[in-house]
């Protein structure tokens, strides 16, 4: 549909047709790093890849888990995570990653409402595991990484499992919960498709390792918690296709270009965040590190300010490519490097799924007007499980195979889609709506800034006002505030200007990038009326 961003060759191309996972590079590349750990290079290979999944492929069928069942897991990004996710790959199962930031009554209920029949946990997540341990009720718990209470040992029980190949093995997936920024999170699960592991034709290798010319030359530094949407799939993409994973334990922004330096990173995934993260390291440190392997950056999950992306494409070169998706996998868009110069700001053009823009009422609206974006499928592609209300709010109200997650944009007139914020987000002051986004912007490059979060509070004259939560860069200044609303006032119109500026020390987001802004209301609710 664009064409080809990297020129790939038709035999990288045609690599999409074969049978591929991670036991088709265990017979041809065994000894070839299928995952390295970034900042230690613990080295997994495929044979050892292939025959650990296998092996507790081995232990879930003997617990009794059958196709459809399914894996929780809670865990740090360890190499085991991925002997997991293969393991419930190969054997017609679904994987959920729970977040371990969550507190034990939020992760207990993830694991409760997805059903799961295994728990394998980290032995660096015991304590949010012992004090979830009495909250969920799962038959088979193994850990792995230390001793962690009410577990089976996940070594011992791998070392005594057959290495048999299995006689089926239905491609399972994974069925992951929504970041839960705006409610409770909702688990999104999609139908098995009835194909082999080893057969072509699952979605994720399809589109993003045709897109992206992903394949064994490929080294994918994912800087992301696995248990969120893209990091999982997407390094998932990297081993069907028998390229690296270089895994790092959690982000930092030197830490990240040494990866790239040292392991000669050809290809990652970052949000938008990160770039703001490296755009604020001194010229010297950044310029110390060779970024020349790479050949595309990707980044997703949040919208990024138009300047941190043109100067990400001046400093790495015309590399960076953007796609605008969502855990629902409902639709998705895609823009080049190239394509953005051109449309700065957009989010590209379609690739799953084609975008429509309503009003409130559902009626479709013309170039240029903001509205709910939906996309239109040959059928409604998700559900949230057991929660068929909720599914049925994600539908549009006249063509049900429509479905929205809830984020406000507008189509150009040559059809490309530009995102303004999630509909929760928006402000609505004096009758007038304003979108944080545009706000937070604004500020994402100013040097007294290291992060701000702007939303909207009650207000008795105007409904809501603007109030901006602000994490200095450095010891903030004590007119820091005046500062900042003196810069905003110049650039925007004087109606988008936060009237608050409260300074913080901590900024509730996601590891993925994305705000949790209503903890930031219901902390000026609390102070406010302490």
């Amino acid at each position: 549909m664009f064409g080809n961003p990297r020129n790939v060759d038709s035999e990288t191309v045609n690599i999409l047709d074969e049978a591929m996972y991670p036991g088709t590079w265990a017979r041809t590349t065994p000894d070839k790093p299928a995952l390295v750990i970034a900042e230690t290079g613990q080295t997994t290979t495929y044979a050892e890849l292939d025959e650990r999944s296998l092996r507790l492929a081995h232990v879930l069928a003997e617990a009794g888990l059958v196709t459809g069942d399914v894996v929780a897991l809670v865990s740090d990004n360890a190499p085991q995570a991925y002997e997991v996710y293969w393991a419930a790959l190969r054997s017609g199962l679904y994987v959920t990653a729970v977040n371990h930031h969550l507190a034990s009554a939020e992760a207990a209920y993830i694991v409760n409402d997805c059903g799961a029949k295994a728990l394998v946990v980290s032995g660096a997540k015991t304590e949010l595991v012992e004090a979830m341990a009495d909250l969920v009720d799962v038959p088979v718990r193994l850990a792995f990484g230390g001793a962690v209470p009410g577990c089976t040992s996940y070594d011992q029980a791998l070392s005594t499992a057959s290495t048999e190949p299995l006689a089926d093995q239905p491609h399972g997936d994974d069925f992951l919960y929504s970041s839960g920024t705006t409610g409770r999170p909702k688990g999104v699960r999609i139908p098995l498709l009835p194909i082999q592991v080893d057969e072509p034709g699952y979605p994720y290798v399809m589109i993003f390792g045709g897109l992206f010319g992903y394949g064994q030359d490929t080294v994918y530094l994912s800087p992301a918690p696995v248990y969120h949407a893209a990091p999982l799939r997407y390094t998932g993409v990297i081993h069907a296709l028998g390229g690296t994973v270089v895994l790092m334990q959690r982000f930092d922004p030197e830490n990240f270009l040494k990866a790239v330096d040292e392991y000669a990173v050809t290809d990652t995934q970052c949000v938008p965040t990160m770039f703001v993260r490296m755009l604020k390291l001194p010229e010297d440190v950044r310029s110390s590190y060779d970024t020349s392997s790479l050949r595309t950056v990707v980044h997703a999950a949040a919208p990024c300010p138009v300047e941190v992306k043109r100067q990400m494409i001046e400093w790495l070169g015309p590399i960076v490519h953007e796609y605008y998706a969502s855990t629902e996998a409902n639709g998705a868009t895609y823009v080049g490097p190239e394509d953005w110069l051109a449309h700065p700001g957009t989010v590209g053009k379609p690739l799953l799924g084609t975008p429509r823009i309503c009003d409130p009422s559902g009626a479709e609206l013309p170039a240029g007007e903001v509205g709910t974006i939906w996309f239109e499928r040959e059928e409604m592609p998700f559900s949230y499980h057991g929660d068929p209300e909720k599914t049925a709010s994600t539908q549009h109200p006249q063509h049900p195979n429509w479905s929205s997650v809830g984020d406000l944009g507008y189509l150009d007139d040559e059809g490309y889609l530009f995102l303004t914020d999630r509909k929760a987000f928006m402000i609505i002051s004096g009758g007038v709506n304003i979108y944080p986004q545009e706000v937070e912007d604004l500020f994402s490059l100013h040097p007294s800034v290291l992060d701000i979060a702007v939303v909207g509070v009650p207000d008795d004259e105007m409904g809501e006002r603007v109030v901006a939560f602000v994490e200095p860069a450095g010891e903030a200044p004590p007119d820091l505030p005046a500062q900042l609303a003196s810069y905003a006032r110049e650039r925007i119109a004087h109606f988008k200007v936060p009237r608050e500026f409260i300074v913080t020390d901590d900024l509730p987001r996601t590891p993925t990038g994305k705000l949790v802004k209503q903890r930031l209301r219901d902390r000026y609710a609390e102070e406010t009326t302490a």
